[in-house]
């Protein structure tokens, strides 16, 4: 199979150089500074155990002004959405209707796979494309600076949980699960893994919370947020996976080390804040509790209060970790 990685950032860089280094069939698609850097350089994938530098094929947008274009996608690509889920309509347009060699385009025949937090993206690609194939990404890795990321799981990079939508899974599962656990990821095939997106969102809505205030504050507004996101699956009908479920199955096979001495710093929204990115994604993890909660009832002032911080983070640059505390008034609504 040949891999295209859509966003090579934390996630998307790390699947991609841990591919590429697997002997798999790589291109990663970024934009800016980044895609500069990569195309120069290479992409550099620091971990607890040293670093490695992918020398793949960079392309930029397919609908942008890039020199390069498009991809040849064959019948054996797999296209990895990894970009953050504000981004997706837009990466979706740009791939949808590019050719296939033998006919049709990738909308039609080949399969997506959506590498991403968040559970709208799917419904998102569904619309558009043929083959859906939902990822739960565990997999803690950092991106701040061009044409390098830094992968913190150890002794495997990441977990990631795939099967189709909306349930079932098939012969394309396992063989990419056997060219991801060839590259040195743990590669559960699932029928039922947007389950497993639905118990991840739940944990991911405290991203925003580290965000705004970092690691060390807030602990009553986590679970505040953790809380409201319980009530409103539940209300909703919408099975996910425990804690309890989760740490048992990922146990210490993605425990988090430090990578060249340092210490992870904070996970996406974190990182976005602190690469002053432009956007972030709590409008698709908070913001779908919220959607939730008004659709069947359920209220949700927490997470509503935290991304209107976030996008208030964000519209005035305010950095990582540094939201004033005093303003933020869940209880307000």
């Amino acid at each position: 199979m040949r891999y295209v990685i859509i966003g090579a950032g934390a996630v998307g860089g790390t699947i991609g150089a841990r591919l590429s280094r697997a002997g798999r069939d790589v291109t990663l698609v970024a934009r800016g500074p980044h895609l500069a850097a990569i195309r120069e350089r290479g992409l550099t994938l620091a971990t607890p155990d040293g670093e490695y530098t992918a020398r793949v094929p960079a392309l930029g947008d397919p609908a942008g002004a890039d020199p390069d274009g498009a991809p040849r996608l064959t019948p054996d690509t797999v296209l990895v959405l990894t970009v953050k889920s504000q981004d997706t309509e837009a990466a979706l347009r740009s791939w949808a209707d590019l050719p296939v060699t033998g006919g049709g385009t990738a909308a039609e025949r080949l399969p997506l796979l959506t590498a991403q937090n968040g559970v709208a993206n799917e419904r998102a690609a569904a619309r558009l494309f043929e083959r859906v194939h939902p990822v739960c990404v565990w997999l803690p890795a950092t991106h701040l600076e061009p044409g390098r990321v830094a992968a913190s799981g150890h002794p495997y990079s990441g977990m990631l949980h795939l099967g189709r939508f909306p349930d079932g899974a098939d012969d394309t599962d396992r063989d990419i699960a056997a060219d991801l656990a060839a590259a040195g990821f743990l590669a559960p095939v699932r029928d039922d893994v947007m389950r497993w997106k639905y118990g991840k969102l739940l944990r991911n809505l405290g991203n925003g919370v580290e965000a705004l205030f970092g690691r060390s504050g807030e602990a009553g507004l986590y679970e505040a947020v953790l809380a409201e996101g319980e009530a409103v699956l539940a209300a909703a009908g919408i099975p996910y996976t425990s804690k309890a479920e989760e740490s048992a199955e990922r146990g210490d096979r993605v425990a988090v080390r430090p990578v060249a001495g340092q210490e992870r710093q904070g996970g996406s929204t974190w990182q976005s804040l602190a690469r002053a990115a432009g956007s972030a994604e709590t409008d698709h993890l908070n913001g779908e509790i919220a959607l939730l909660g008004r659709l069947h009832g359920v209220p949700t002032p927490a997470n509503a209060a935290v991304q209107r911080a976030v996008r208030r983070a964000v519209r005035e640059r305010i950095p990582a970790g540094g939201y004033p505390r005093a303003e933020l008034t869940p209880a307000h609504g």
